[in-house]
């Protein structure tokens, strides 16, 4: 952005780069927001942890000389790119997070790691749209925990192709760690899904009356399909030759999501 003076930003919008930027886990560590602040000009502030103390340090600047300059400052050099040659799905993560915020007051980070004009949001849905972020909209759609556990460096990376094929992994996985079972594919899912003659091993529900039945073999063959169409395909296709849209890996995870969550109410037998 051009050297000049920029209005102050909300304390809100503040306050949440602080804490994507001083997150626990996934945020800068202490010793780099104070070498970040002292190479900014930003005073330190006391007291409070260090995404506390950073959102302090950065409105109380801010206060001080009527602009945002000072907080555009410490983004651009938190996201310098040559801080994340060796970890680029650091880099991914945190403007993501950024995105979600500065699209608050409409601004973005770009893929260069500098502060950029982008467009503006006032509800939360609309920021999870113009954010640009895959991880926003799986956040904004409730995505279940299991297959983001299993996909999401894949979708730090932006590489849809292998990230869906992980996702699909989750589910078999799932299944056999619940019964114990060795097989995998559609065997798998006959062994444990598909009720036979007798209550499924990973029911989800009484298996007794016709619906009942119905709604346990059609899971199962959910499940199955699901196989089909993105696991073995992928597992044996070159990426090269087969492209997969963010668009429809959405659609995939949240197909996953569903799977899960019946799978979290299912009564097993191991």
């Amino acid at each position: 952005m051009a050297a000049q003076t920029h209005q102050p930003w909300p304390a809100p919008v503040v306050t949440a780069v602080a804490g994507v930027l001083g997150d626990t886990a996934q945020g800068l560590t202490g010793r780099e927001i104070v070498q970040l602040l002292a190479a900014v000009r930003v005073p330190e502030v006391d007291g409070g942890n260090k995404r506390d103390r950073l959102a302090g340090a950065l409105l109380s600047q801010q206060e001080r000389q009527q602009a945002s300059n000072c907080v555009i400052a410490f983004i651009n050099a938190a996201m310098a790119p040559v801080r994340y040659a060796q970890q680029p799905h650091v880099f991914s993560r945190r403007q993501d997070d950024l995105n979600e915020v500065l699209v608050h007051v409409g601004l973005r980070v770009n893929d260069q790691g500098k502060l950029a004009r982008g467009p503006a949001a006032t509800t939360l849905t609309e920021a999870a749209q113009h954010a640009s972020s895959l991880r926003a909209e799986l956040r904004r759609r409730a995505t279940h925990l299991e297959v983001l556990r299993y996909c999401t460096l894949e979708i730090l990376a932006k590489n849809a192709f292998h990230a869906g094929l992980e996702a699909v992994k989750s589910v078999a996985d799932r299944l056999q760690q619940l019964t114990g079972e060795h097989l995998d594919g559609a065997r798998l899912v006959d062994a444990v899904l598909m009720p036979g003659r007798g209550t499924a091993r990973v029911a989800i529900n009484a298996n007794v009356t016709g619906p009942e039945l119905d709604e346990q073999k059609g899971l199962a063959n959910l499940v199955k399909g699901l196989f089909s169409m993105h696991r073995n395909p992928a597992a044996h296709e070159p990426r090269l030759h087969r492209t997969v849209t963010d668009e429809e890996l959405l659609e995939l995870l949240t197909a996953l999501s569903m799977v899960h969550r019946r799978l979290d109410g299912a009564h097993v037998t191991p």
